[in-house]
Formats: structure tokens, C-alpha cells, sequence
């Protein structure tokens, strides 16, 4: 069940993203759909609808990224062009957690 609602929670602002696509396509083709009275205004609303769903999966990509220590390793300091000597080593805790 918890991966249902972690596959809607994905979907669904993929399609609101898609909508907002569809919307900004439809303004460039003059194509003015009903709750919109203007053109600029209907662009304006797939431009938000777009970037909301946009933000919201590519946040979501970069939360699960850094709880796993995806990411880790190219946001640690480096120092003469080299990776710390004290930094904590990726591999031995990825041995012990679950995937």
C-alpha cells in the first residue's frame, strides 16, 4: 500500500506538470481554453503549473538522493584537489543498511 501512495504522490504532480505543458502549448497555438480570459493569463498558469511539478519531483529526487548518500560524495570539501582524509567512507555504511 506505501508504495501505491508513493507512486501517486510522483503521479500526480507529473500530470499537473503535463497540464501546465499543455496549457503553455495551447497559448502559443492561440488556442484559449474557458476559465482563462486572456491568453497571457493561461500562459502564465501552465508556467506555474509546469514549475510547481517540476520542483516538487525534483525535490523529491533530491531528498531520496541525499538519505542515501547518492549525492555524498560530490558535495564534500575538497582540499588541494583532493577528496578529506577524514571524510566518513560511503562504502562501509552502505554494506550495513538495508536497501
Amino acid at each position: 500500500m506505501s508504495r501505491v501512495i508513493a507512486l501517486l504522490s510522483l503521479v500526480i504532480p507529473g500530470a499537473i506538470a503535463a497540464a501546465g505543458v499543455k496549457l503553455m502549448r495551447d497559448t502559443v497555438f492561440d488556442i484559449l481554453h474557458s476559465p482563462f480570459p486572456w491568453l497571457w493569463l493561461q500562459f502564465l498558469a501552465g508556467l506555474v503549473m509546469f514549475g510547481a511539478g517540476v520542483s516538487f519531483i525534483g525535490g523529491w529526487v533530491a531528498y531520496r538522493d541525499r538519505k542515501h548518500h547518492y549525492s555524498y560524495r560530490n558535495r564534500q570539501p575538497r582540499r588541494n584537489g583532493r577528496r578529506r582524509e577524514n571524510a566518513p567512507d560511503i562504502d562501509k555504511n552502505r554494506e550495513t543498511r538495508d536497501l
